[in-house]
C-alpha cells in the first residue's frame, strides 16, 4: 500500500530517524580515521561499512514500513552523496585510495547532482534515484572501507585490498551507466513540466503519475 499525500509529508518516521543516524556517524568516522595510529584505521573501515549498511536498511524500512516520505526522498540521496565524498576525500588523504577511482567516482556525484539541480530549477518534475545508482553507491561504500584496510598493516591487509578492487570497478561502472539513464529521465521530467503547464495548474497528467510510480520501484525510498 503506497502511502498517501499527507503520510508522504511526515518527518518524524523510522527511515528518516535511520538517515539522521547516519549522517550523525559522519563525524564519528572523521575522528577514527584521523588518529595517529594505522591500525586504528580498522575501526573507522568497520564504522564506514555500518554506515553503509544503514543505507540499505532505510531504504527496506521505508518500504515494508509504508513510510515513504517526501524528506526521506532528497535526505537519504543526499546522506549518500555526502558519505561517499567525505569517505573518498578522507581515504585519499591518508593515502590509502588510489587518487583515479575517486576522480572517475566523485566526477559522476557532481555530474548526477548538477543534472538534478538544473532540471529542479527550470521546473521539471522531481527524477527518482535509480536502482544501478543506488547499487553503484553500495559498492563503492563497500570497497572504501577494504581500500582503507588493505593499506592499515593488520595480517589480511592484502586480502582487503583484493577485495576493494571486486566492488570498486563493478561500482564505476554501475555508477556511470546509471547517470547516462538520467538524460532520458531528465527529458522526461521536463516533458512532463511542459504537458502540465500546457494543461494548466491543479492537472497531472496520466504520464505524469505513471512515470512517478515506475520510477519509484527503482528508487532507494521508492514504495
Amino acid at each position: 500500500m503506497p502511502s498517501g499525500g499527507g503520510d508522504e509529508d511526515r518527518i518524524l518516521t523510522v527511515p528518516n530517524v535511520v538517515t539522521a543516524i547516519r549522517l550523525a556517524l559522519i563525524p564519528v568516522y572523521v575522528v577514527l580515521l584521523a588518529q595517529p595510529r594505522r591500525s586504528q584505521w580498522v575501526a573507522a573501515a568497520w564504522l564506514l561499512a555500518g554506515i553503509a549498511v544503514t543505507d540499505f536498511l532505510d531504504g527496506q524500512l521505508a518500504r515494508r514500513l509504508h513510510q515513504v516520505t517526501r524528506l526521506g526522498k532528497v535526505l537519504d540521496p543526499l546522506a549518500d552523496r555526502l558519505l561517499l565524498v567525505v569517505a573518498s576525500i578522507s581515504i585519499i588523504a591518508v593515502g590509502a585510495l588510489p587518487l583515479w577511482v575517486a576522480i572517475v567516482a566523485l566526477a559522476r556525484e557532481v555530474t548526477v547532482a548538477v543534472g538534478f539541480i538544473i532540471v529542479a530549477a527550470v521546473g521539471g518534475r522531481r527524477m527518482e534515484v535509480a536502482g544501478a545508482g543506488k547499487a553503484a553507491t553500495f559498492a563503492l561504500m563497500v570497497a572504501l572501507p577494504l581500500f582503507l584496510i588493505g593499506h592499515a598493516g593488520v595480517s589480511w591487509s592484502r586480502a582487503a585490498e583484493d577485495s576493494a578492487w571486486v566492488f570498486a570497478i563493478p561500482g564505476l561502472v554501475l555508477g556511470w551507466y546509471s547517470a547516462v539513464r538520467y538524460v532520458p529521465m531528465a527529458r522526461t521530467a521536463l516533458t512532463l513540466r511542459d504537458q502540465e503547464r500546457a494543461a494548466g495548474p491543479g492537472t497531472e497528467t496520466a504520464d505524469s503519475a505513471g512515470t512517478e510510480s515506475a520510477e519509484g520501484t527503482e528508487s532507494g525510498r521508492g514504495p
